[in-house]
């Protein structure tokens, strides 16, 4: 196919030899499949802020900080050279969580390189070697429901040890080969210790897959991975091979109003762009 403007700097940098054809486009990104050399890999092509239907919500951005006092002055104030800067950002926030994640041992696609808002990362590849099918194009029985929700669980222990949420966690940016779920998409990951929001994305992420494996397991429903994962994680006591229950104690102290209606606010935004992406991929 034609090579896209976006990757011309790579063919002419040597990094990708030929664009063999479009992998998917979503609400942040179009991936292609590419190779290079011998080697058959993808490369995600970030799109502009003002194409994304995934914004750069302030939940998202706080803890991400730059070293240079002036790139930050910059991007407080939405000056040109500010928002070049804040892309750069969001952009290098899922190399570096890549990096970080796989050095983890976490399941995710292994990065090669980032050059010109192009990420150049493992095509994950299925049993027959053809693109792995997101998890929400996967049939499920109800054990391998469990089993998968149960790897997932660890992969979020591994992240969180990592000091790493995803933030955006859904069967649609979990992909399954031949050896079980691989998270994906992490643009929108946090920092654990320098988000206030850390525990109401975590928990948004693990009831997300509670309710997704909730169609084939319907014990899982209700289930309470997320607050159990936080708490351990907040006393010091999570590891990678923590047992879990799903169940914690009832709080005794008064609900915090200000922070449920924050809930709800993020819950009500996540629903919006999981039905427009569900659109996206119909179109």
């Amino acid at each position: 196919m034609k090579t896209p403007k976006r990757i011309q700097p790579l063919v002419e940098e040597g990094l990708i030899d030929e664009v063999m054809r479009q992998l998917m486009s979503g609400k942040e990104a179009t991936v292609y499949v590419v190779r290079c050399g011998d080697d058959i890999r993808c490369a995600k092509v970030y799109k502009e802020a003002t194409q994304r239907s995934f914004h750069q919500a302030v939940a998202y951005q706080e803890g991400r900080r730059v070293k240079n006092s002036r790139q930050a002055r910059a991007m407080e104030k939405g000056t040109r050279y500010g928002r070049k800067m804040a892309e750069e950002v969001w952009q290098n926030a899922e190399v570096d969580a890549l990096y970080r994640l796989a050095a983890a041992g976490v399941r995710v696609p292994t990065p090669y390189t980032c050059f010109e808002g192009v990420l150049l990362m493992e095509l994950v590849t299925n049993a027959e070697g053809n693109a792995a099918p997101r998890l929400n194009d996967v049939e499920l029985s109800h054990e391998k429901a469990l089993e998968f929700h149960a790897m997932l669980l660890r992969e979020v222990v591994l992240m969180l040890c990592a000091g790493v949420i995803h933030g955006d966690l859904s069967e649609y940016n979990i992909l399954v080969d031949a050896h079980g779920p691989v998270i994906i998409d992490l643009p929108q990951a946090i920092d654990a210790a320098g988000s206030s929001v850390a525990a109401t994305m975590l928990e948004r992420d693990v009831t997300n897959l509670a309710n997704f494996f909730g169609a084939f397991a319907p014990e899982l429903i209700g289930s309470q991975y997320g607050k159990e994962i936080w708490a351990l994680y907040q006393a010091g006591l999570l590891t990678p091979d923590a047992p879990l229950t799903g169940r914690v104690a009832l709080p005794t102290a008064p609900v915090n109003v200000g922070a449920v209606i924050h809930e709800i606010a993020l819950a009500r935004q996540e629903e919006e762009d999981r039905i427009r992406a569900q659109m996206e991929m119909q179109d």
